[in-house]
């Protein structure tokens, strides 16, 4: 890595403040910032200095900071300038330090670096975007967890199951034509069966991390007048969507993001279910679907009065896929009797009856993640690496079991690794690496 550029970026935001931050990293950084102070730098001290243009007159002053490589963020020479916050005055500084051999960094390029130079893994380099983009405390603590490294020691850890259940079927495999059968006499089975639990409970946490670092996507589905809009604006707390008795006044999507029991919750308002003539009225019903299939879980709204209907039952085995719950709505409209007679959760938004009830029951297999100590944050191709994983583990369970065979089993093996250590960064493609710190800011 010494041979790379030099680099520098701003790492504060940009605007008027006390502080300014301007970060160098590479193999020029401190004579970068040595012909920039006209001083020597001393590692690991806190420095005041006057920074100087090409003409030695002072553009600014504050501290310095050296951080000499391996023993920095990045693995390289690092130096960071503290000095006043200002557009005009960082553009200046920042320019003088392009004039000395620095380059602009590109969009997460420190955090792209620390990981290329094995200071930290891929799952640990995304808790970085995350932590600093958290919307809650519970969110901030879990992006930490994950930066300490929670999240990447357990998948190290079942990687490592799988490495040894791979060294010995392998290792087998070379003394095939001799006389005893090496995983005829062994506990694979049960192996395999261990992994595949420690998979599914790394699976369950990394769930709920993505839940707490994308939130909850809830999509409320139904036929037309079943409540959807009404139940949107009880949840968001004010009229965020219009309400009539005309049936289709929802024609488009409609989204708020809100929390429910400290779970950060995307409630998504649809367009009524139905056939219709109106060009209008389809593209709506097309776009609910399209955001109705996405969802995490989908409220299917039936009005209490009306009782569930063919529509309602052909809407649900569509939808027999998803996390779906059913819902009858308008229940204040209903006699005592009547309500005794649905099989169902009833709730009414104009006197919140059963409102509670329907929030415990959409957090319910979430923790409290104010409390939470254990819980780490975790992206949607986390969750996607560990479920494939599962499917491989799988795979080599019901091989292994059909035949006693080691060489299909091996190969499902080698996969499921493969997939883990996509999470981590220990296999990936380029064009992996760029999707992901593409999305970083720049100075990160």
């Amino acid at each position: 890595m010494s041979d790379k550029d030099t680099i520098a970026a701003i790492a504060t935001p940009q605007g008027v403040g006390g502080i300014g931050i301007i970060r160098l990293s590479g193999a020029q950084a401190l004579s970068i910032a040595e012909s920039l102070t006209r001083s020597r730098l001393s590692v690991g001290k806190t420095q005041f200095r006057y920074f100087r243009d090409a003409d030695g007159q002072v553009i600014d002053h504050g501290i310095v900071l050296y951080f000499q490589g391996p023993h920095s963020f990045t693995g390289e020479d690092v130096v960071e300038l503290q000095g006043h916050g200002g557009l005009v005055l960082q553009d200046m500084l920042l320019s003088r330090v392009h004039e000395l051999g620095a380059r602009l960094a590109h969009a997460g390029e420190y955090s792209e670096r620390a990981f290329l130079n094995n200071k930290l893994d891929l799952a640990q380099a995304e808790a970085i975007a995350d932590l600093i983009e958290s919307g809650s405390q519970a969110a901030a603590r879990a992006a930490m967890r994950s930066l300490q490294g929670m999240f990447s020691d357990q998948v190290h850890n079942l990687v490592n199951g799988i490495i040894s259940l791979r060294s010995y079927v392998e290792a087998a495999l070379d003394f095939a034509e001799e006389e005893i059968d090496f995983l005829a006499d062994t506990d694979i089975q049960q192996q395999l069966t261990a992994l595949l639990e420690q998979n599914q409970q790394i699976l369950e946490q990394a769930e709920q991390g993505r839940i707490l670092n994308e939130g909850m996507t809830l999509a409320i589905a139904g036929q037309p007048n079943a409540g959807k809009s009404s139940l949107l604006n009880y949840l968001a707390g004010y009229d965020a969507a219009i309400v009539t008795d005309i049936a289709g006044t929802t024609r488009d999507v409609i989204r708020e993001h809100i929390a429910l029991k400290g779970v950060p919750v995307k409630v998504i308002d649809t367009a009524g279910l139905r056939e219709s003539s109106d060009p209008v009225e389809q593209e709506g019903v097309k776009r609910a679907w399209r955001e109705i299939e996405l969802a995490d879980v989908v409220l299917l709204l039936i009005d209490a009065e009306r009782g569930y209907s063919e529509q309602d039952a052909a809407i649900e085995q569509r939808l027999q896929q998803q996390n779906i719950q059913r819902i009858y709505t308008k229940a204040d409209l209903l006699s005592p009797a009547r309500q005794q007679s649905i099989e169902g959760q009833l709730i009414s938004t104009r006197n919140g009856q059963g409102m509670d009830q329907l929030v415990d029951r959409l957090t319910a297999n979430y923790h409290d993640y104010n409390h939470d100590q254990s819980s780490f944050i975790a992206r949607k191709r986390h969750v996607e690496g560990l479920k494939t994983a599962i499917l491989y583990l799988q795979q080599a369970a019901e091989v292994f079991a059909e035949t006693g065979s080691g060489e299909l089993m091996a190969e499902d093996l080698r996969l499921a690794q493969q997939q883990l250590n996509q999470i981590t960064g220990e296999f990936t493609s380029e064009d992996l690496l760029g999707q992901i710190f593409s999305s970083f800011c720049i100075g990160k």
